[in-house]
């Protein structure tokens, strides 16, 4: 058996878990999800219309089929058609009383880890047309850095934009001062830093509150930009030169879970900058500047693909058509910090 690997322009690589949520409905009984942040992160690219190249195996097992299915149904390519022979990986998913989820996780020799720097390094070599790589959340777990760091300092040196999602998940590691040291690792080598309030808490960064402690994050990097996701408060993009920029939605929104939301948020973010002419413009990572202009076009994009996901079950990402839509019909409140 071989998975369907869609062909077409790539521009966008992914690479971390994917793997399948149970979630946890109101009678007690799990109901299996297709999921993973990185999972749900290349899913809501493909379906916006971006070429997007998944970097990780699935495996053959049910699990691995139904995720391979979703790949194929958001148009993404898989650099890896091949199923892995081991498991698909696991996540137990608790929703508190607002929707907000908690994870367990089981993720010893499962297939989305079989993975070598070498081999992802490669695999972003074989399409020249390629402008950013991703990672985030269970890649940025020390047992992996010795994989997806090379990797990253290569896609660094190429001239691509590294974007690192801090999305961490304390659950899943034994040592979390040696997580959290990976992860800044990780962070180390990314042009754009995505973070919730939650990580940076979970990170330990000093600050008055979340701004602040985004602020000190970004100093501590080479990062150019950090984009801070504050639930219900909408989200802040910052700069390394001092600028912040501010959007939320003009009116609240019907959350019926978080599952996905900030995977959405970041896929809508990097839609929008794809579309923007500073990216056309720079042959570099390095080069690329981006004003308040385009501040406003990435973050209105971005949280309304976030709206439109936590509006409902799962991880819905929704469609391009959708968010131009949403932010036609209701543009987010922008405003210069």
């Amino acid at each position: 058996m071989v998975f369907p690997s869609i062909p077409g322009a790539v521009q966008v690589a992914t690479a971390g878990e994917a793997l399948i949520d149970l979630i946890e409905d109101a009678d007690g009984r799990l109901r299996p999800c297709a999921g993973g942040a990185v999972y749900n992160l290349t899913r809501a690219l493909g379906l916006q219309g971006v070429g997007t190249l998944y970097l990780n195996p699935l495996a053959a097992d049910r699990f691995g089929r139904l995720l391979a299915n979703g790949i194929a149904q958001a148009g993404v390519t898989l650099a890896q058609p091949q199923p892995a022979h081991e498991p698909t990986s696991l996540a137990v998913v608790g929703l508190d009383d607002q929707g907000k989820a908690s994870y367990s996780f089981y993720r010893e020799g499962v297939a989305d880890r079989q993975v070598t720097a070498q081999g992802l390094i490669a695999a972003c070599e074989a399409h020249p047309g390629l402008r950013i790589t991703v990672t985030g959340c269970l890649a940025l777990a020390a047992e992996d850095s010795a994989h997806y760091l090379p990797w990253l300092r290569a896609q660094r040196a190429a001239g691509r934009l590294v974007v690192v999602d801090a999305n961490l998940r304390p659950a899943v590691v034994p040592d979390m001062d040696a997580y959290r040291a990976s992860v800044m690792a990780a962070l180390q080598q990314a042009h754009l830093i995505k973070v919730s309030d939650d990580d940076l808490d979970t990170l330990g960064i000093d600050g008055a509150d979340a701004m602040h402690q985004a602020g000190a994050l970004l100093a501590s990097t080479s990062a150019q930009w950090l984009a801070l996701t504050l639930g219900a408060g909408g989200a802040v993009l910052l700069t390394r030169d001092g600028r912040a920029w501010h959007s939320a939605e003009s009116a609240p929104v019907t959350v019926v879970d978080t599952v996905g939301a900030g995977d959405c948020f970041l896929a809508g973010l990097l839609v929008a900058l794809l579309q923007r002419p500073a990216m056309h413009h720079a042959t570099r990572a390095d080069e690329l500047r981006l004003d308040a202009t385009d501040a406003k076009h990435l973050l209105a994009h971005a949280v309304a693909s976030a709206s439109l996901c936590v509006m409902q079950t799962g991880c819905t990402p929704p469609s391009l058509a959708e968010v131009v839509a949403r932010t036609t019909a209701q543009p987010p409140v922008f405003r210069t910090l």
